[in-house]
């Protein structure tokens, strides 16, 4: 049992200070403070580029802070490899290049198998893994027993791959953004932005709640409120959210047969070793898919990724539908807006998800079995029909940029999506190809394109 005064905290997060006055004019405002807004910030920033993070709450507080720390290459979708792999390059240096203490190391990553289907699943990641080149491991039972200590007997399988991580999720961004800010970026807390502002069809500023910031481009890195925010503007992003939970947890003994320095993957849970001293578990292979009248929208887009991944979505009908039915999607520059409304998203964790994943790390690390949960929170994750994000430019609105639906990457994968977005925005040439992060590769947005704005987005 989860107890009920471990739920709802939110993880530990260093507090960025907002600037008193914002900017009257920039070249770039970065709509979110999460991990993909700011990294952009932050390589805009070393371009010498103008740029504004305007947060609606705090850097960092959703999802980016919500997430199991882990930096990986491992399981990615073989078209996000690239980005991936560059990410964990950027990951290595962010100490060297801006001064970045994020609790970053390489410790590797191990994922461990029972069942004919998870192996099947990770021998196609080390399919994958080997043809971009990564150091990985395939382990049998005993290479499993060898690496991890302690471990239950029963692993059939294991996937190490030593080149992944970890680091700190509430150390992370808010250090991007102070980095970001000592070469010259503004970062506004408490400040959301209401709508974009056109001058000939193309972006010239954005309203906030406290006022306009004329701009050139803008880059919609809102997380799971980048639809929300995009429909207001007339331009459709087919976007759904995924809930997901993960918990502290302490009171184990320490030694060798405790559980690893590197992060470990079972069918139910996923585990990281924290600075402070606990771990981070969540559930793996189990997440929310709230049923909401969106769902219904873009149903088209959604059901072949269902079909593929139903093991690890449960699907919830209740307040969610409910809530989003009645919820505003249009309003006016003056007008209050939900974002002030919801300063920080703040779901509640599933108590079931979390016992489940608990329960799954007890049997598999017996180490754990007195394991006592001192907190547990939720995250909304913001997911593509496809499972990979958008990072683009809105072609019938010049100046617009989108980094969004990271489908639960977003921390690892972080700063390499930054570091393409700066990369479209100034128009230098991309490290990693963009093409796989094209905003019109679903059907939804090939419509958007193809019909007005005012048409599309219903």
């Amino acid at each position: 049992m989860i107890e009920s005064e471990s739920r709802g905290f939110v993880p530990s997060l260093n507090t960025v200070t907002s600037e008193r006055d914002i900017p009257s004019e920039v070249d770039v405002v970065v709509i979110g403070g999460g991990t993909a807004g700011v990294s952009t910030a932050l390589f805009l920033a070393e371009k010498g580029v103008r740029v504004c993070v305007c947060e609606k709450g705090e850097i960092a507080a959703e999802q980016s802070s919500r997430n199991w720390g882990w930096t990986r290459q491992m399981g990615r979708d073989p078209l996000e490899m690239p980005l991936s792999i560059q990410s964990l390059n950027l990951w290595r240096n962010l100490k060297d290049r801006f001064g970045i203490e994020a609790g970053y190391k390489e410790t590797g990553i191990t994922y461990i198998c029972k069942k004919p289907w998870e192996i099947e699943q990770a021998k196609g990641w080390a399919e994958t893994g080997k043809e971009h080149g990564l150091s990985l491991r395939e382990l049998t039972a005993r290479e499993i027993s060898e690496m991890v200590p302690g471990i239950a007997p029963g692993q059939n399988y294991g996937l190490h791959t030593s080149t992944d991580g970890r680091a700190e999720p509430g150390l992370a961004v808010p250090a991007f953004a102070e980095a970001a800010r000592r070469m010259g970026a503004s970062i506004l807390t408490q400040c959301a932005v209401r709508g974009l502002e056109k001058s000939g069809g193309a972006v010239s500023g954005v309203v906030t709640e406290k006022g306009t910031i004329k701009c050139s481009s803008v880059v919609v890195a809102s997380g799971v409120w980048t639809r929300l925010f995009l429909g207001n503007n007339d331009v459709m992003l087919p976007q759904l959210n995924i809930i997901a939970a993960a918990a502290r947890i302490d009171n184990v003994p320490t030694g060798n047969n405790v559980g690893p320095d590197f992060p470990i993957g079972g069918a139910t849970f996923g585990l990281r070793k924290r600075q402070d001293g606990g771990f981070t578990v969540g559930p793996r292979n189990i997440n929310i898919a709230p049923i909401t009248p969106d769902s219904f929208r873009l149903f088209g887009d959604y059901l072949p990724v269902f079909l593929k991944s139903w093991r690890e979505l449960s699907l919830r009908f209740g307040k969610d539908f409910f809530e989003e039915l009645v919820s505003r999607r249009r309003w006016n520059m003056d007008e209050v807006t939900p974002f002030e409304a919801v300063r920080v998203l703040n779901p509640d964790p599933s108590d079931w998800m979390l016992k489940k994943s608990l329960k799954g790390l007890k049997e598999t690390l017996p180490a754990f079995r007195d394991a006592r949960v001192t907190h547990a929170w939720g995250g909304a994750i913001d997911a593509t029909a496809d499972g990979v994000p958008v990072i683009d430019g809105v072609e019938k609105v010049p100046g617009l940029y989108i980094a969004s639906g990271l489908s639960g990457h977003g921390f690892g994968a972080g700063p390499a999506v930054g570091q393409l977005m700066a990369e479209l925005v100034t128009g230098d040439r991309p490290t990693v190809d963009p093409k796989p992060f094209k905003y019109n590769r679903f059907r939804s947005t090939r419509r958007f394109e193809a019909w007005q704005p005012a048409q599309a987005y219903a």
